[in-house]
């Protein structure tokens, strides 16, 4: 019975509700040839965060290799004034997505950085920075030697995606084109709901670098993980791996924001909405603690609150 009412929750869960903020970081090129490819997809990704599913201007915060209007210096000082700021304005129901493009590197395959404009900020600094945000994380590092920023940044609430799952593979990666593409292209919405969540992206992504490596007859470089339950292991797209728990919470996340609430002018729908938000967040916090709670406990506590879930979506489908 679980295991039904888990696919029916998790075909018709909306998205999360709240205000929705980004931060796109484009590190040190290296070269002419990578920061013209890294300007390409950080400015496909921030075009269709504002143009397409009409985030704020002030609510994406760009910072890159060169300054421009609108785009700050990518400096470990700019980095953590715009987290800074992000921590005072992000409230608990909020989701922010922080994507980092460029290059990464691994010191004796352990301690990860993201390459900046001067000195750069490792994996341990970047889970310090963003600790006391209030909302939902979505971090997404695109880069090589990326596998570490998982166990560092993975937390209850949050989605990581690394590009690698291993510090040795420190090689250019492909994985952003495909996950900045995933938004512009209808093949990456695989439940047909009209948008891409992040597990949608992520596996879009996934087969994207699959197949780029198989047509240049390649053994491929880079396996993306994805990480939601908080345990820092991971799991790729098609194959679930140590993480096999992991993709429920990402399934049901998505960039792009609800239609207001207030909208709809039908209080009771938004009690409902506001109900179901509630339960979610119950249902992640229950899947963190798997591992540290009898099997029988755990599948009594996620049977009530799955029967609850599909109870209010038919609810709300009444009312929708």
């Amino acid at each position: 019975m679980g295991a039904a009412l888990l696919l029916l929750v998790a075909s018709t869960s909306p998205a999360i509700a709240g205000d929705r903020f980004a931060l796109i970081v484009t590190g040190a090129s290296g070269g002419p040839d990578y920061a013209q490819k890294y300007q390409k997809w950080r400015i496909s990704f921030v075009s269709t965060l504002g143009e397409k599913f009409g985030y704020p201007e002030d609510h994406i915060i760009v910072l890159a290799e060169e300054e421009s209007a609108g785009v700050r210096k990518a400096t470990r000082e700019n980095v953590r004034a715009a987290i800074g700021d992000l921590r005072q304005r992000v409230a608990k129901d909020d989701v922010l997505v922080v994507l980092l493009i460029g290059h990464g590197t691994a010191l004796d395959g352990e301690e990860a950085k993201f390459n900046l404009v001067g000195p750069d900020l490792s994996a341990a600094e970047w889970a310090g920075l963003v600790k006391p945000i209030a909302g939902r994380l979505v971090f997404i590092d695109t880069t090589g030697a990326s596998f570490p920023f998982l166990h560092n940044l993975a937390a209850t609430g949050r989605i990581v995606v690394t590009a690698t799952d291993s510090a040795a593979q420190q090689f250019e990666t492909v994985f952003p084109e495909f996950f900045v593409k995933s938004f512009d292209d209808a093949a990456a919405d695989l439940d047909k709901n009209g948008k891409v969540s992040v597990w949608e992206a992520f596996s879009y992504a996934s087969a994207g670098v699959r197949d780029w490596f198989d047509e240049r007859g390649q053994l491929a470089t880079e396996r993306a993980l994805l990480d939601d339950t908080g345990a820092g292991l991971g799991r790729e797209a098609q194959t679930p791996g140590p993480g096999s728990d992991d993709g429920a919470s990402a399934r049901v996340t998505y960039l792009q924001p609800d239609a207001p609430i207030a909208a709809t002018g039908d209080s009771a729908l938004a009690s409902l909405l506001k109900r179901r938000a509630e339960l979610e967040s119950r249902l992640e916090s229950l899947r963190a603690r798997k591992p540290n709670i009898p099997p029988e406990q755990y599948d009594g506590e996620l049977e009530k609150l799955l029967l609850e879930l599909a109870r209010l979506d038919r609810q709300i489908r009444t009312k929708s």
